[in-house]
């Protein structure tokens, strides 16, 4: 049985919907949680299945409010790729990635927007990826996958929505198991807030059941990618 370890960098952000799709799949997956009294990193070695790292809230990676332990996570994260260990990257995750895998991230204020994401390679995700599929975003600062990277989906904007590096890791630049019961508890968490938050969560409550039901052909293809079933 594959063992999934998961970075979370807040309280409030967390796998979501995520959960479901893996313990439905006999996946395990263990939470390490480095802001708390007691909490940590695993120990690269320990790390043999697959590296899941999670959304900061306003945490970033430029360098206007960087996470706390971003220098140990890039470390963490660019030893999983050299052995060829799965790595997906979610919001300030992909950011970590991102650096990881031999690019960069550059300062972008705290948003929480919502939109859709436009497939640009047919056969990403194994072919799984829907042509268009919503996407939430709650971050601070933009990854810049390294220019090796495979841009699987774009945004409105046409910047990276999905990317992947190497044969299995991937970078998702809005969290595709998003709960709306996050984003607010991430407004609660911290004193900092994204603007005019109170009409994104307008959109978000009504983009649950969208993400929802992308969601289900998404995880199906981050599991033949990762080869987390194999």
């Amino acid at each position: 049985m594959k063992l999934i370890h998961v970075a979370q960098h807040t309280s409030s952000e967390y796998l979501g919907l995520i959960e479901d799709h893996l313990e439905g799949r006999g996946i395990r997956f263990r939470y390490y949680r480095p802001f708390a009294e007691r909490g940590g990193l695993p120990m690269p070695v320990t790390v043999r299945d697959g590296l899941i790292l999670l959304g900061g809230g306003p945490w970033g990676s430029a360098g206007v409010r960087d996470l706390p332990t971003l220098e140990r996570e890039v470390q963490l994260t660019r030893n999983c790729l050299g052995r060829g260990v799965p790595v997906v990257g979610i919001g300030l995750g992909a950011q970590i990635l991102a650096i990881a895998a031999g690019g960069g991230s550059e300062a972008a204020p705290l948003e929480c927007s919502t939109g859709d994401a436009s497939r640009t390679d047919a056969s990403a995700l194994g072919g799984l990826l829907p042509e268009t599929y919503p996407i939430a975003t709650y971050m601070r600062d933009r990854a810049h996958p390294p220019v090796d990277a495979r841009i699987h989906a774009r945004d409105a904007s046409g910047r990276p929505a999905l990317w992947q590096v190497g044969a299995n890791s991937l970078g998702f630049s809005g969290h595709p198991g998003l709960k709306v019961a996050m984003v607010e508890d991430l407004v609660m968490e911290f004193d900092e807030s994204p603007p005019a938050f109170e009409k994104t969560l307008v959109r978000l409550r009504a983009l649950q059941r969208r993400l929802e039901d992308a969601l289900v052909p998404i995880m199906t293809g981050v599991i033949g990618v990762t080869g987390w079933m194999d």
